[in-house]
């Protein structure tokens, strides 16, 4: 069964207060049409996980911009004032994560593990309302997994089946939120037919992802 579908058939399988992940660094890796189809069909109340919200007219930044988040997971914010400003006006829930946390929170998810611990974040506002763990004495935070209703991730290559290949940091947290979310989407640039791609090069296996869009 081909998977492949268009970018507005990947807009309708997302709707309002749903939970997504998407794929990237500062726009890099996003995948630019689908963000710009969910933006003109005007989804709402979204929960967003991500590593940054890019800039305010880039990627997933648009979806800030356009007000159609309400909930943000994510490491960074400082280069959309349009996340800051929302923020402090409190119309947008932001909770900020140490980077290697929030990956390990996603992976842990993925994995099927019921969270990992971390001594990132202890002393500092990261902990508070989070359970602590000794082990051997020494003191952890637990991070929970973090899961989402959809993953929308952007590849360089992808083949028939949706094994993709990612280039540079545009891989950036794709690979985890691949396998940790109930449907996963990809836009890729470039699609190859299957066995073009050397098994080696493979980032993400095609087992993982539902659908992909074929402009």
């Amino acid at each position: 069964m081909s998977k492949f579908i268009s970018v507005k058939e990947a807009a309708d399988k997302i709707q309002d207060g749903m939970t997504v992940m998407v794929g990237g660094f500062l726009g890099v890796g996003n995948p630019i049409a689908l963000i710009d189809a969910l933006v003109e069909k005007g989804v709402k109340d979204l929960t967003i996980i991500c590593n940054d919200t890019a800039y305010p007219e880039v990627g997933v930044g648009k979806l800030i911009t356009n007000h159609q988040v309400k909930n943000l997971i994510a490491t960074h914010i400082g280069t959309n004032n349009n996340t800051i400003d929302q923020m402090n006006a409190g119309e947008l829930h932001v909770t900020l994560q140490p980077q290697g946390t929030l990956a390990e929170q996603i992976r842990a998810a993925g994995a099927g593990l019921g969270g990992v611990l971390t001594t990132t974040g202890l002393g500092t506002v990261v902990e508070n309302g989070k359970q602590k763990i000794t082990v051997d004495g020494v003191e952890y935070l637990l991070e929970k997994p973090v899961r989402a209703d959809v993953a929308i991730i952007g590849a360089n290559i992808s083949d028939e089946m949706g094994n993709l290949v990612y280039k540079g940091t545009s891989q950036n947290f794709s690979p985890m939120m691949a396998t940790a979310a109930d449907v996963v989407i990809v836009e890729p640039q470039e699609i190859v037919k299957n066995g073009d791609i050397a098994p080696e090069n493979v980032k993400t296996p095609g087992i993982f992802v539902d659908f992909i869009i074929k402009k």
